[in-house]
């Protein structure tokens, strides 16, 4: 659905019959954290911002403050203000709360005005203007699997059990949590028609909400959907990813229906991938990617009609790989998925339409000259959609400015990556390890993103693994409550 341009020269205009605004910024984890203000307190800040508790930068997702205090909100600046400036650009209305206007904000140190270090919209923002100071742009697109959960008991409305399922999973096991539907059923025309309702409702709000989503339908597992979203520019891909999410827990909501976008929610089957494609265009919008002629002398035939430029900057994501994955796989769960067997990539590993890779190469002869992509797989929909496309631009271009080769030789077809002619290094299997590689001193990281943001995110992971080691599970009391 299509919103007109927003400036301050004709914003009061376009919220006359308004009253009230909502804004929202990312945190970390790829939540939304927001408010709803009145017009006038909107209008009066839309150039200058307004002051923003820092704290949603020194707290993880459940607002528990870290264990260890990190330098944007602590006791030692009093868990100060950042300032939140909005995004015109980002006018949106939302269409199941009554098209009240939504604008997304971005976060400044309020002394310096410079992006906050670890404010996911500007860590995306400067790893993009590096490629667009050279002419270029970075087109993206977004594919999200998640399960589908029923909310448990019975409630005179859906909204008056939105949170029956955290009660329930208090006093139940997880896996009596009841999925959508029942079976295997990837790529049904008849799951969907059992919630009707729910299944276009998701679709439509997408396209009201400027979310719009390309490809719709069951993926294999219980109550598992997919979405592809309709392909864009990277920068305003990653918001639409992010509110994609807003939308599809929003309209489940109002249908007694819990989306699940963990990694992995249950033991034994596929987990929730976050796939993201990236391309460049040039200043004629033609793809940066393709080469027009094949290439006689290519390294090797799954990329002879690739453009030096798409093979430097397949290298430059290739070579960071192994560095960058907590902002990949975030979460404690993420490392459940990344398991060999389970259609998820584990190693450093490429391949021209290989689906076990870590990274896809689509190119010609098997895709059209302005398709050709890269499909980074490693990515669990449990990502921050900012941090994932921040990583690969980074990377990317990183391998471009220095003319990275190719680290390793493509996936031979058939083979799964682990397999014999594997040469790609394997991939952390645990948050503590790839957070302690992401935090070292001669990091990838570092060099891409600066100690600053490192220093942050890396602590926030420290942070989800100390809880996770402290933690006491089910399948611990259920092994050896009897037997030791």
């Amino acid at each position: 659905m299509s919103t007109p341009e927003v400036t301050i020269d004709n914003v009061a205009q376009i919220l006359q019959n308004d009253t009230r605004v909502k804004v929202a910024g990312v945190d970390v984890d790829g939540q939304l954290r927001g408010k709803l203000v009145s017009k006038k307190k909107f209008l009066s800040i839309i150039s200058e911002g307004f002051g923003f508790c820092s704290v949603v930068f020194g707290w993880d997702m459940h607002d528990r403050t870290y264990f260890k205090e990190l330098s944007i909100s602590n006791k030692e600046n009093g868990y100060r203000d950042i300032v939140a400036i909005p995004d015109l650009s980002s006018f949106r209305r939302i269409p199941w709360e009554k098209d009240v206007p939504f604008f997304l904000v971005s976060f400044f140190d309020p002394e310096t005005r410079e992006p906050v270090c670890a404010c996911p919209r500007g860590l995306l923002k400067t790893a993009a203007g590096k490629a667009e100071a050279a002419g270029y742009r970075a087109m993206a697109g977004a594919e999200y699997e998640f399960y589908q959960f029923r909310a448990p008991g019975n409630h005179a409305t859906p909204e008056q059990g939105a949170s029956s399922t955290a009660k329930f999973l208090k006093e139940n096991p997880v896996e009596a949590l009841p999925p959508l539907t029942e079976g295997m059923f990837a790529y049904s025309l008849t799951r969907p028609v059992h919630n009707q309702d729910y299944y276009y409702g998701v679709f439509d709000a997408c396209e009201q909400f400027n979310c719009d989503i390309e490809g719709w339908h069951t993926e294999s597992g219980p109550g598992v959907f997919e979405a592809a979203l309709q392909f864009g520019e990277a920068k305003e891909m990653a918001d639409k990813a992010g509110l994609f999410k807003y939308v599809v827990k929003s309209v489940g909501t109002k249908h007694g229906i819990t989306p699940a976008f963990m990694a992995k929610p249950r033991e034994g089957l596929p987990g929730n991938s976050g796939h993201m494609h990236i391309s460049l265009v040039d200043k004629d919008g033609q793809n940066a990617f393709y080469r027009s002629t094949p290439d006689p002398d290519s390294p090797y035939p799954d990329v002879e009609n690739v453009s030096d430029l798409g093979r430097h900057f397949l290298a430059g994501i290739l070579t960071g790989l192994p560095d960058i994955m907590p902002l990949f796989a975030p979460t404690i769960n993420s490392y459940k998925r990344l398991v060999e067997n389970f259609w998820a990539p584990v190693t450093v590993s490429w391949g021209l339409e290989h689906r076990a890779a870590s990274v896809r190469v689509i190119a010609p002869p098997t895709a059209s000259p302005k398709a050709t992509r890269f499909e980074v797989r490693v990515p669990g929909a449990d990502a921050n959609p900012h941090f994932v496309l921040a990583a690969v631009m980074a990377l990317g271009w990183r391998g471009v400015e220095k003319k990275l080769e190719i680290p390793v030789p493509p996936l031979s077809k058939g083979e799964d990556m682990g397999g014999a002619s594997d040469k790609g290094a394997r991939l952390a299997k645990s948050l503590k390890e790839a957070t302690a590689t992401f935090t070292r001193k001669d990091s990838l990281a570092r060099e891409v993103f600066g100690d600053a943001f490192v220093d942050h995110f890396g602590g926030t992971r420290e942070h989800e693994v100390r809880l996770w080691e402290e933690a006491v599970t089910d399948w611990e009391v259920r092994r050896y409550i009897e037997t030791v």
